[in-house]
């Protein structure tokens, strides 16, 4: 769509040089589909160059630019990548999650999806889901990190202060080397997510349960290897851990609906990840 109310476009990834009415432009796809009132320039960051992908022995590391397309490779189950990094199982279903276009897929990109901080962000889920932590710049030199389950912190509402960005988003070894699981429903087959599960078991026998979708931020519950919850146990976790007020709501899902369906897709998730027979058998020790 015309950004009536652009004046200058900016090729930079300097936080130094963001003022009151700048926003920094990655994919865009969201911004120019909603469009604004105050917006004075765009900070773009796709001529900063950065690599969209590297890794190493402590993981993977995305750039805040990577688009979804480049995740979806980073997926390829018969990928040497995929081989080394077994918890990439659950990239190819978020960015299915998307439910869109080539287009879209080919422009939006990992950090703007995160920045929007919408529930039903799938790159928020992927990367609150492997425990993904994203380095922010700011002005004057400003650098910190902070866990995406945690920079998310409601619907699109975040952490960031006035002229950080979203630089690169790590993904630890820990959790590319877990078995991991993907549950998401909608109220139709094109919708939106209303809710969205990412189960994983860590190589230490840990079991980590990732909410999203369903609540207006992240939720992670976490269970060492000698507290791995049985059925009942994780209900209560989950009853202590999001409170009614935090389920979402829009036209995607009843609050009612989403609690509900939250349940249900985690005891899918324990049953798959703790390897505990189905409903009508005896649960192991």
């Amino acid at each position: 769509m015309d950004l009536n109310t652009i004046e200058a476009w900016v090729p930079t990834a300097d936080p130094d040089e963001w003022r009151q009415g700048d926003a920094w432009l990655a994919g865009g796809t969201v911004l120019y589909s909603y469009g604004s009132q105050t917006l004075r320039r765009l900070l773009d960051l796709t001529t900063a160059g950065w690599e969209p992908v590297t890794q190493d022995d402590g993981g993977i590391t995305l750039a805040s630019t990577c688009t979804v397309a480049r995740v979806w490779e980073l997926g390829d189950p018969a990928s040497a990548t995929a081989a080394r990094w077994p918890g990439l199982a659950v990239v190819r279903p978020c960015c299915d999650a998307f439910v869109a276009s080539f287009k879209i897929w080919n422009l939006s990109t990992v950090g703007g999806n995160i920045a929007t901080s919408l529930p039903a962000g799938p790159m928020t889920s992927l990367a609150a889901g492997l425990d993904g932590v994203a380095t922010l710049w700011g002005p004057h030199g400003g650098l910190r990190e902070l866990p995406v389950a945690e920079l998310v912190t409601g619907d699109g509402a975040n952490a960031l202060a006035p002229g950080e960005l979203i630089r690169s988003i790590r993904l630890p070894a820990h959790a590319l080397e877990a078995r991991t699981a993907f549950r998401r429903l909608s109220l139709s087959n094109l919708g939106r997510s209303g809710v969205l599960l990412i189960g994983r078991r860590d190589r230490d026998g840990g079991f980590v349960l990732t909410v999203t979708a369903s609540t207006k931020r992240p939720v992670q519950l976490r269970f060492p290897a000698g507290a791995l919850p049985d059925a009942p146990g994780l209900a209560a976790a989950i009853d202590a851990a999001i409170p009614a007020a935090l389920y979402h709501d829009d036209i995607h899902g009843h609050p009612a609906w989403r609690r509900d369906m939250t349940y249900r897709l985690a005891e899918e998730l324990r049953r798959e990840l703790l390897d505990v027979p189905g409903p009508g058998s005896q649960e192991g020790a």
